[in-house]
């Protein structure tokens, strides 16, 4: 969840669009979700045929579980509208892809752009050619540069054919594994330590091929980008900007802003909504990780990433400020945060929605429209606490990885009853 929250940081300190000219993404869009889930599943099939006519055998059923199996999900995340098929976006991606292309003929034709309504700056390409964007990529970006640079990374893992190398990897590590667990059998002394340290070796090694496809990419993606006419130093600036979605913290609710929104009309702030469990007996130092975080990290740091590409692109050695963004660039950077919330809500976080809406109306921005969704964030929270599945859409408290802020949130909202979220939900709602 701490992820989910950073950006507010970045989005608080810029400036909104009138929210009564703010055009909302149209969910309105079953027919388009149903002709693209028809086309994927046409698509992943023939993709599944060649691979077997690949790899025939084990590894090419094995390929075709894995490839079955991911349609089945995705398809659900389209029908569970996690996608924009009216929008802006879509264009906007399509023209620097046909742009990217005029000069690089080895990027394939057939990319089919699809938005999806997630707030991390996140792009990924699929088997089949979908070239999915999430909107959170235009909160953490300052220009189109930037954004074509992205395109160009994920391009160079879909050049490079990163996914299938990956599961065939896979393949192979499970059918090595396999043989090293059944060989423990054997093992009469401190079996349990060398199981683990056979686990962390597993891990540790699909870690550093996905590190490996990273840099990869990175190069690959560099070269698609620079024969372009994008301005080279904003490859660099893009990736400057994501290592900032590691490293900054949530932005703080005040005391003040839960009194100012939750003292209602015959509904009087309680001081013991903000009482907080006291964690401070327990000793987190007591416990000591036994995997190495970095170990199995599936991405080099930032820093990492930005060193390699100065070393062996000497013209990136050079720093320069970000560029200046164009008119349409900046269109689509107001409609993503505008769309801030409501991506939370889409994707069942309410808990996360509630937050973000008092960080915003903590700040004076867009207020009335934040309101609205305040509203109905709390009325899913109050459907969820009535029918047990509460945890589902809000976080217990995690005081060693969460900020202080949010913990103080999540306390309160744990601290509610069922007639408080009501009242809190229908007052809102009513007011919208």
């Amino acid at each position: 969840m701490k992820k989910t929250l950073l950006f507010l940081f970045t989005v608080l300190n810029l400036t909104f669009c009138d929210a009564q000219n703010h055009q909302a993404i149209d969910t309105a869009d079953y027919a388009e979700r149903k002709a693209f889930t028809k086309e994927f599943k046409t698509k992943n099939e023939h993709h599944i045929k060649s691979l077997k006519e690949k790899y025939p055998g084990k590894t090419g059923k094995e390929l075709a579980k894995i490839y079955t199996e991911f349609e089945t999900f995705f398809s659900k995340e389209v029908a569970d509208k996690n996608y924009a098929f009216k929008s802006d976006f879509e264009k906007y991606i399509q023209d620097i892809i046909t742009e990217l292309r005029k000069t690089n003929p080895q990027i394939p034709n057939n990319l089919k752009v699809l938005i999806a309504k997630s707030n991390q700056p996140n792009a990924y390409c699929l088997a089949d050619g979908t070239f999915v964007i999430n909107m959170g990529l235009f909160n953490w970006l300052d220009n189109r540069e930037q954004i074509a640079s992205v395109i160009t990374h994920e391009l160079g893992h879909k050049i490079l054919d990163h996914s299938l190398k990956t599961q065939l990897n896979n393949i192979l590590t499970d059918v090595k594994n396999k043989t090293e667990v059944k060989q423990l059998k054997d093992v009469k002394f401190n079996k349990a330590v060398k199981a683990f340290d056979l686990l962390k070796k597993q891990t540790y090694s699909k870690g550093i091929i996905s590190r490996k496809h990273e840099i990869e990419s990175d190069s690959l993606g560099y070269l698609l980008y620079s024969n372009s006419s994008f301005k080279k130093t904003e490859f660099i600036n893009a990736l400057k900007n994501l290592e900032q979605y590691d490293t900054i913290s949530p932005y703080e609710v005040k005391v003040a802003t839960y009194k100012k929104l939750f003292s209602l009309p015959n509904h009087e702030f309680k001081d013991k909504w903000l009482n907080a469990e006291d964690f401070s007996g327990y000793n987190y130092n007591f416990y000591k990780e036994k995997i190495d975080k970095d170990s199995v990290s599936t991405h080099p740091e930032v820093e990492e990433r930005i060193s390699f590409l100065k070393q062996h692109f000497k013209e990136l050695a050079t720093e320069e400020a970000s560029a200046e963004a164009d008119t349409t660039f900046k269109k689509m950077r107001e409609t993503a945060r505008m769309e801030v919330v409501a991506n939370l809500y889409y994707n069942e976080d309410y808990g996360a929605g509630i937050y973000a809406c008092m960080q915003f109306i903590q700040e004076e921005k867009e207020e009335e429209y934040h309101k609205k969704w305040l509203g109905k964030c709390f009325e899913k929270i109050y459907e969820g606490r009535k029918s047990y599945q509460l945890n589902h859409y809000l976080d217990r408290v995690e005081p060693k990885t969460q900020s202080k802020s949010y913990q103080q949130f999540l306390g309160f909202m744990w601290n509610l009853n069922l007639e408080e979220i009501k009242n809190i939900a229908d007052h809102y709602n009513k007011s919208s």
